[in-house]
Parts: structure tokens; sequence; C-alpha cells
């Protein structure tokens, strides 16, 4: 029997916990996956396990409990959302060195991330001037919403956090002297991996965001948030706000860049083919191999198809 809500069960999962023989967890998840009819991405590393998948709700709900039967990984993190149509048309279980890519393999999230925020004490911790507020995910994210005097670090992908805090990172705390860091992501599994890594340089009261913006903008009346704008989300919404409403931004399917209603008006901005950030990087062969992708997108949205080429792609 499906959900009023959508047919389709969307589970997005993570836990740091130690995996000693990845090729067993995989092939495990593997069939779990295949036995409950879920499609999407699983990452095995030896520092845990990330992914997203989705399905009918009995086969998703029976991945997740498998999961958690297994040693370390009771306490799950999972987000579940609905969906009309399949989110994911194939299903990948795969191991990689690590489950979220910051090119620092040997951390321990698992025993050594900072110390767990609620939603209900992060507004008194990030106000609190001792304390030096970090956003870890990349600059287009930390463009269209942030926590109100939080640094951003301004860069490209995750990989690049390490480099930017062992210089500008380094050199605001010695500027600042703050008590302690406050870090934030998206869910969650970023702030744990770089809370981790500041432990590693020599950071002891690091703290993070538990849940991530999401859990906060689930759980806490707007009235009294700190958070401003709207929170980039690695799905089809794009961007959420308080409550998890859709937000006003889409995606730009040439750059995958998120783009304001403002963005839609330029004259650079053509669905599917450009934005104002990437249009003076596309020559002719280029657009018009958007513009065709996006005729075939709007072929299939016509005749009720879902096309490939209209998806967003996972995110680690």
């Amino acid at each position: 029997m499906s959900s009023p809500h959508g047919p389709y069960r969307i589970a997005a999962l993570y836990r740091f916990a130690v995996v000693s023989d990845c090729e067993a967890v995989r092939a495990r998840l593997q069939k779990l996956c295949e036995a409950g009819e879920a499609r999407g991405t699983l990452l095995v590393a030896r520092e845990g396990l990330n992914g997203t998948i989705a399905g009918p709700q009995a086969g998703v709900d029976a991945v997740v409990a498998g999961i958690r039967a297994m040693p370390g990984f009771d306490a799950l993190e999972v987000k579940y959302a609905w969906a009309d149509t399949p989110p994911f048309l194939r299903l990948k279980v795969r191991i990689k060195s690590e489950i979220v890519t910051m090119g620092q393999p040997d951390l321990d999230p698992a025993t050594n991330a900072g110390a767990y925020v609620s939603p209900a004490d992060w507004n008194a911790l990030i106000a609190d001037p001792e304390t030096l507020v970090i956003d870890t995910r990349n600059t287009y994210e930390g463009r269209i919403g942030a926590f109100e005097g939080a640094v951003q670090p301004d860069t490209d992908s995750f990989r690049d956090f390490p480099d930017w805090f062992r210089t500008e990172g380094q050199a605001l705390l010695e500027a600042r002297r703050p008590k302690r860091v406050a870090m934030y992501c998206t869910g969650g599994i970023r702030c744990e991996k770089s809370t981790a890594f500041l432990k590693s340089e020599g950071v002891e009261a690091v703290y993070h965001l538990q849940g991530g913006i999401l859990n906060y903008l689930e759980t806490m009346d707007e009235a009294d948030s700190l958070w401003r704008g709207e929170c980039f989300v690695f799905d089809e919404r794009v961007s959420v706000g308080h409550g998890l409403t859709p937000g006003d931004h889409s995606l730009c399917r040439a750059c995958r860049m998120p783009v304001d209603a403002a963005g839609r008006a330029s004259p650079h901005y053509v669905e599917g083919v450009s934005c104002e950030q990437c249009w003076s990087a596309r020559d002719a062969d280029q657009r018009a191999r958007y513009a065709e992708r996006q005729r075939q997108v709007e072929i299939a949205r016509q005749r009720g198809l879902d096309h490939i080429g209209a998806r967003q792609g996972d995110d680690g």
C-alpha cells in the first residue's frame, strides 16, 4: 500500500562506524536493496556508510533495518522524504576510500568527531561572541543561505577544506582566539568529518549541529531562527526553507548551480542551456548540445516519462 505522500520512499542515510570487511558489507547492502527493490547509491568505506536510496516503503524500511542490525550501525542517521516518481534509475553499491571525500581517509569520525549540539541549543552557541562559526559547505551553497555570522571558506569542494583550514582557518583562530569552534553542513556528515579533522589538527573545543541545517530548519520555529536564506539540497527540490518547504531556486542544467528568480530573469538564462554564472564559459556547440538535451527533456515531460538528463546528480 503506497503512502499518501507518494509511492516512493526516499532514505538519505549515513553513519561513521568501523567497517572491517568492506566487500562483505557491500555484498550485504546489494542483496538487501535488490530484495527491497530499492535503487540509488550507497558508498562503503572503512570509516562507514553513506548514500541515498528510494523504492517501495516496505523495501526501503527493510534495507534501513538491515543496516541498523550491523555492528556499529544501530545509530544510523536517516532522513526520509517521498516522491511520486522514481528518484533513481539504477542501484550502485560501491567501495570507496571515504564515504564523503575530504582527502583525509585516516581520520576517525566514529570516535573523534566534535560534540553534537541540538537545534534547540544551537542559537545560544553561535550567538556567543566567543564562538567561531564555520560553514563547511561549498561556495555555491553558502551563497544562497547561511547562519548569521558564519565564516564562509568559499571552497569549490569539500576536498579543499583541509587546505583552507591550515591557512586561513588557522589564521582566524590566531586572530580571534575563540573559546570554541562550531561547524555545520547540510545533513551532518561533512561537519562530523570536518570536526574530526580540526581535532586532529589540535583544536579541542569543537562542536557541530546535530542533523545539520535540515534538522534545524525542520524543528526550529522560523521566528526564533538564526538561519538566513535557503538551504541547497542535492535532489530535485534544489533548495528548501523553514519547515523544509520548497525554496525559490531551480538548477542550471549546464553548470549545476542554483539559480534564483532574479537569475532566471537574466537575458543569459535559458532553461537547460545556460545561466548568468556560466553563459560566457560555453561555446556555440555546447549550447546546441544542451538545447537538444533540454528539448528531449521537454518531450519526455509532455509524454509523462522520466528523462535522465532532467535529474540532478548525487553528491557525496
